[in-house]
């Protein structure tokens, strides 16, 4: 399959249509040991204001990169093991972002097999730490620019998404009731509990 990069006026800049609108798109991933992509099947947004936001507290050096140009990605460590892939999602000086849950695989599997040491294709993607070990993703993607051709970049979608739907956010104790988690329904590569992803 050929992927040709995204245009980057083709994503909205506000958090809560930029999550429905990745739904389809492919995230690719250039390292040195080969290339790995998969197409994003779930998403969630954090808003400005958002209690459950990284920018909540206001700009750091930890989280700059939420506060700066729009679709810039945001990486961070979390529970000190996995790292989180996401986009800024406002306008320049606004705080927010949006969070990739999980990815279908298309590229690379045997890549992404060996760096999470499992077999099973479902288990690949699906979830935001899973997904960032399958593709190679760490701190230094950091404020990467998606639309460069660098080592991380976004692709056009290679189908068109089935239908979109909304959940509640997975994990959270702050805001935890707000539907801003947004998944392809009835596709296998979702994350979380089944009943929050009802086909």
């Amino acid at each position: 399959m050929l992927l040709r990069p995204l245009e980057p006026n083709s994503l909205a800049v506000e958090s809560r249509a930029l999550a429905q609108a990745l739904i389809g798109c492919v995230l690719v991933s250039d390292a040195p040991e080969g290339r790995s992509a998969g197409r994003i099947v779930e998403t969630e947004a954090y808003l400005p204001g958002d209690p459950a936001c990284h920018a909540f507290i206001g700009k750091t050096g930890r989280n700059a990169t939420l506060f700066g140009v729009p679709h810039r990605a945001y990486v961070y460590l979390i529970y000190g093991t996995s790292y989180c892939f996401n986009l800024a999602s406002e306008a320049d000086g606004v705080g927010a972002g949006v969070l990739v849950r999980a990815l279908e695989p298309l590229h690379g599997v045997e890549l992404m097999e060996s760096r999470r040491g499992t077999r099973v294709l479902r288990d690949l993607c699906r979830g935001p730490g899973r997904l960032t070990q399958a593709l190679g993703i760490g701190r230094g993607h950091d404020g990467a620019n998606l639309f460069e051709g660098g080592r991380l970049w976004l692709a056009a979608p290679d189908r068109p998404p089935g239908r979109i739907r909304s959940s509640r956010r997975i994990g959270l104790t702050q805001a935890a009731a707000r539907r801003l988690r947004y998944y392809e329904a009835g596709n296998p590569f979702v994350s979380g509990p089944r009943k929050l992803s009802p086909p």
